[in-house]
């Protein structure tokens, strides 16, 4: 059985991720204090109590890594199987670099922490958000974007009927009843302080180039670009596609169409979210592990 490895990102944390697989098993414990000594943060404390950090992209994004990877690892070292593709969503992408054998742990977690602060950087002198609308097509929502005038942009495919726009929250707020006049069924407005993929991160573009080019591997597993919707397995590839993941949006829809005959069914590592999404896009099967009842479940398979 041929399977497309899915990891998710922020949006996907929750007080406890994790929580089951430490209390069970020494190799999840070895993880946690490899990421803990990698960036100086307790993950256990982060992750299973209640704080005001866990939802702060730079603590965020390493938690999130650390819980993808951790489900990755334990389902790995007890199932023999085959895949032909990593895909990962937004921060998944760098997820689905460590399954791929592009970075070590520690290195994706010192990455992903630096992710996080150079968006926040970007971000000081303006509050960004995000926004999701169902109901309309791609090519409406790109249409009251553009024609606006204000600072807003596609930023995640998620399915048909379903993308996320980023930008200016008050920007994102006054567009609000102009989707609706085109028949949006639903605009949410995300609580975030950051609007990931468009060009108001521009500015975090050239340090997460210089932070890939000294923890990147050279060659790895194929990885589906966010960017593109196509795979890449060399250093000089991402160095070129994962910055201006930053400023462009996720083709997380076109992805799973363009690679879907290529895997049996698709396993999620850290999440469900990707699960809920997939059902709108493909008939393939998506297994979530998320703990060690949904991991066991998983292994039978």
């Amino acid at each position: 059985m041929k399977l497309g490895l899915l990891f998710p990102g922020q949006g996907s944390q929750f007080v406890g991720m994790g929580k089951d697989f430490y209390d069970n098993l020494a190799k999840a414990r070895e993880m946690f204090e490899i990421a803990s000594d990698a960036i100086g943060v307790d993950f256990k404390k982060l992750m299973f109590e209640e704080n005001d950090d866990l939802n702060k992209t730079e603590f965020t994004q390493p938690a999130i890594l650390l819980y993808s990877a951790i489900a990755y690892e334990l389902f790995k070292d007890n199932k023999d199987f085959d895949y032909n593709f990593s895909l990962g969503h937004s921060l998944g992408e760098f997820s689905a670099l460590y399954s791929a054998g592009a970075l070590d742990l520690g290195d994706a977690v010192k990455l992903v922490h630096e992710r996080g602060k150079l968006m926040n950087e970007a971000f000081k002198d303006k509050v960004g958000s995000m926004m999701v609308v169902l109901g309309l097509d791609d090519e409406v929502v790109e249409e009251v974007c553009k024609n606006s005038g204000l600072q807003v942009w596609p930023a995640n495919y998620n399915s048909d009927g379903q993308i996320v726009i980023a930008g200016i929250r008050n920007d994102l707020e006054k567009l609000e009843p102009l989707l609706k006049e085109k028949g949006a069924k639903r605009v949410m407005l995300l609580n975030m302080s950051v609007a990931s993929h468009c060009p108001l991160l521009e500015s975090a573009v050239q340090p997460l180039k210089n932070l890939l080019e000294e923890y990147l591997k050279d060659e790895f597993k194929p990885v589906v670009s966010n960017v593109t919707a196509k795979k890449y397995s060399t250093k000089q590839e991402a160095l070129e596609l994962l910055p201006v993941q930053l400023t462009k949006p996720v083709l997380y829809k076109q992805s799973i169409k363009n690679y879907e005959n290529e895997a049996d069914m698709f396993m999620e590592f850290g999440g469900k979210v990707l699960m809920g999404i997939n059902r709108k896009i493909t008939k393939k099967k998506t297994v979530p592990i998320t703990d060690m009842k949904s991991l066991e479940k998983a292994l039978s398979l």
